[in-house]
């Protein structure tokens, strides 16, 4: 630790736990933001594995819900290609029936949120901006 990194206790918990477990509060707080239900068809790569396509199907700040036919574990990371743009990874929340819930490892900017909602209006086709 250089010398103007501290770490400081308070009841017990290091700044680094305070950090971590505020990130943690608020990473579950996103989860309730409003979804918006989309039709995006997209790439996701797991960790370790091969990317397949798949539609995802609402979006968030926080993260999304997609088609999995293949199993994916919660924890687990993976990567989220939507046309046009770089891949955001996401962590593994929940796979149930086919589908999979996903958490951003870097919430969504309000502006690239509003912008792949502006492109997909729902329809799954893609508007040039």
């Amino acid at each position: 630790m250089g010398p103007m990194q501290q770490r400081v206790e308070v009841s017990g918990m290091t700044t680094a736990d305070w950090n971590t477990n505020i990130y943690g509060q608020a990473a579950l707080e996103d989860r309730s933001a409003p979804r918006q239900r989309v039709n995006i068809p997209a790439t996701l790569r797991p960790s370790g594995g091969k990317g397949f396509q798949t539609v995802v199907l609402d979006l968030s700040l926080g993260g999304f819900c997609a088609n999995a036919l293949q199993r994916m574990h919660s924890g687990n990371r993976c990567w989220l290609t939507l046309p046009g743009m770089e891949a955001l990874q996401a962590e593994v929340i929940w796979w149930d029936s086919g589908r999979v819930g996903c958490a951003f490892a870097n919430l969504l900017s309000p502006i690239v949120h509003d912008n792949i909602l502006a492109r997909y209006r729902g329809d799954g086709v893609f508007r040039r901006p």
